[in-house]
């Protein structure tokens, strides 16, 4: 049988794990939204072992090996989240939306928040996934970089439609076809997170800020701009602004977008790139704008008016956490029936009014208002389609490219 040879990490690809840990998406709690960003490094905390005791995955490349599926006398699903990420009643004790699954199925939801982080997580579960063993779990929510990785090795279920019929029918056309799971054969999408533009209205003296070729090039700003230490995010919205898709990129592309910035910091046009620490300095005014992450700016305008974000007219970036169901689950069909639970309307409703994040489900407004007339009228959560036909993903990346781009982005940044 075929040996499983990890994509081992770069010091480029550590370096930039390192930092997503410490102050990037990865250190942040779910209420901050993100994610530690990098498809290299999932080669962390043992991959390479796996090779060397010759354990090989469930496959190398296409469909997961289907176990039987219990079902149909086990009713029940074991579900892996990230903490708050699910709603909670108002006296804390229960759990809405998954009791409302089971009062109207009889299946049980064993849920367990035990997702702090993608590249922890995925330790937990590899050596299950690569030696086509059942993990313990039938469903699990994973950013898009390791699900792409998960779905490539062959570690996740082929999903069956006829179990999905509100998920197919109501999905937001903008998180349809990923490059990485066309169709959305495997996964389906449980939350998006924006990449935008945001700017402190009284630090700009009144102006708003909308484009990236603003933030770089206008005096005004010197000294009090910042773009992010992810890549995918501050090279995704530059190569935007120069008229580039950063789902096709070319070497020559990321090149030109990391020059742009280059001379952005030559200048001192750029403050710093930074994790979510960003946040304090932004609602002082010490930053007038920058690139942001739109979870962090929902909870910054709850406490200061000030702060305001912008869609650019070029476009901006978008990544996704994905519901998977992992190769060896015990319970395919009912975790799929789960998945589908939350595409129907007033489930998915309840849900964003408690998660506070892009809703991937379409038509969801009215049952919003509902609950919340701000929130359904909140583009940061329920993005409207001139919004929503903006938003576009960076293309994922061989392990060879995200070496060398991570190398020379953190020769920009001074990591």
């Amino acid at each position: 049988m075929e040996q499983y040879e990890p994509e081992r990490l770069s010091a480029p690809q550590l370096a930039a794990m390192r930092r997503s840990l410490g102050g990037g998406r990865g250190a942040l709690t779910r209420r901050s939204l993100l994610r530690a960003s990098g498809t290299g490094a999932l080669a962390l905390g043992g991959l390479g072992v796996l090779s060397a005791c010759g354990i090989p995955p469930a496959k190398r490349e296409g469909d997961a090996a289907a176990r039987d599926d219990h079902s149909a006398t086990e009713k029940r699903i074991n579900f892996s989240n990230w903490t708050e990420y699910m709603d909670v009643s108002e006296d804390e004790k229960s759990r809405p939306t998954l009791d409302a699954f089971t009062r109207r199925t009889g299946i049980k939801v064993k849920y367990t928040e035990d997702i702090n982080d993608n590249v922890e997580f995925f330790g937990k579960i590899k050596p299950q996934l690569a030696a086509g063993q059942d993990t313990g779990r039938d469903l699990i929510i994973v950013t898009d970089w390791l699900a792409a990785r998960i779905i490539r090795l062959g570690w996740a279920q082929k999903l069956d439609p006829a179990n999905l019929p509100h998920a197919f029918a109501n999905l937001s056309p903008q998180f349809r076809t990923p490059d990485w799971d066309p169709g959305r054969a495997y996964s389906y999408p449980w939350t998006g997170i924006p990449t935008v533009i945001a700017y402190n209205e009284k630090a700009t003296g009144g102006r708003k800020v909308d484009s990236v070729t603003q933030l770089l090039d206008d005096p005004r700003l010197k000294g009090k701009v910042s773009f992010l230490s992810e890549m995918r995010d501050s090279v995704g919205m530059t190569l935007l602004d120069m008229g580039k898709d950063p789902g096709s990129f070319t070497d020559a592309d990321f090149d030109a977008a990391v020059g742009r910035m280059q001379k952005g910091v030559d200048t001192k046009q750029i403050r710093r790139f930074t994790g979510n620490d960003y946040t304090a300095d932004l609602s002082k005014g010490d930053i007038a704008a920058c690139v942001a992450w739109a979870g962090d700016i929902i909870q910054l305008q709850a406490d200061n008016p000030d702060i305001k974000f912008s869609i650019p007219s070029a476009g901006y970036i978008t990544s996704s956490d994905n519901m998977l169901v992992p190769a060896g689950a015990r319970h395919k069909t009912n975790a799929e029936k789960l998945m589908d639970h939350y595409y129907e309307l007033p489930v998915a409703a309840r849900l964003a009014a408690y998660i506070n994040y892009v809703c991937p489900v379409d038509g969801v407004a009215g049952e919003l208002a509902k609950i919340d007339e701000s929130m359904a009228s909140n583009t940061l959560i329920l993005p409207d389609k001139a919004m929503a036909a903006k938003s576009r993903s960076f293309r994922s990346l061989s392990a060879e490219e995200e070496t060398a781009y991570e190398e020379k982005f953190a020769k920009l940044i001074g990591a």
